[in-house]
């Protein structure tokens, strides 16, 4: 009795050491057991290419939006066959409008701040920031002046980074766009962060403007001076 007990026992083990070799050998599940380890690291890479992309798209729109606001603020007025081109304070917002639009989803008056100077020569042939007009609830400043600047003497050296100083002709004025933006993150803050977007466009006046003043005819516009803090 106790012979076939012990061969029965030897058996199961046999059998049980024979299992557990082939389970040895089993390799069916590694690859799954191997991507799920690697999925957390493959999904930030791909979740941080995505932010990154997005970012640069969103660098690369912020600029187009500022040259063209320039061109388009160098362009627009009232033309007059009897007088000079009248620069009007709806010829502002209509500027700023068309940057809206061109913004799309960004809701760049939202998040951040457009700000459009007229530099010009002043009487004794500095630089002088005539008028200054915004746009947007972000409570950012120009970085190069306000309005009123320069306008006696020659302090004021120009508008823009030391390195790229844009200055006015005499007679003429330079459509001076600044954008500041605080960025929108695509997937999530803790990538990349909100970091402030900015850019500057400068564009001289096509045409023979009356720079005495922004005119405001009736009915009159609403005046986007920078004391507002409006989308």
């Amino acid at each position: 009795g106790f012979i076939e007990s012990d061969l029965s026992m030897m058996a199961s083990l046999t059998r049980l050491r024979r299992r557990a070799a082939e389970v040895r050998r089993c390799e069916s599940g590694v690859a799954l057991i191997e991507f799920a380890f690697s999925m957390p690291i493959i999904l930030g890479m791909g979740m941080y290419g995505l932010e990154v992309t997005n970012y640069a798209m969103t660098h690369m729109q912020v600029s187009q939006i500022a040259l063209a606001l320039a061109d388009n603020a160098s362009r627009i007025g009232q033309d007059s066959a009897l007088s000079l081109t009248q620069f009007r304070e709806s010829d502002v917002n209509d500027t700023f409008e068309a940057a809206k639009k061109q913004a799309g989803r960004m809701d760049i008056t939202t998040h951040g701040r457009i700000i459009l100077s007229s530099l010009e020569r002043n009487a004794d042939g500095g630089q002088w920031i005539h008028w200054q007009r915004c746009v947007g609830l972000r409570r950012y400043d120009s970085s190069y002046g306000v309005e009123g600047d320069g306008v006696t003497g020659t302090s004021l050296s120009g508008m823009g980074p030391a390195s790229e100083r844009i200055t006015a002709p005499d007679k003429n004025a330079v459509m001076f766009v600044e954008i500041n933006y605080d960025y929108q993150p695509l997937i999530s803050d803790t990538l990349i962060g909100k970091p402030k977007i900015h850019y500057t466009a400068a564009f001289i006046v096509r045409d023979e403007r009356d720079l005495t003043m922004i005119y405001n005819p009736s009915p009159a516009a609403p005046r986007a001076t920078c004391n507002n803090y409006t989308t």
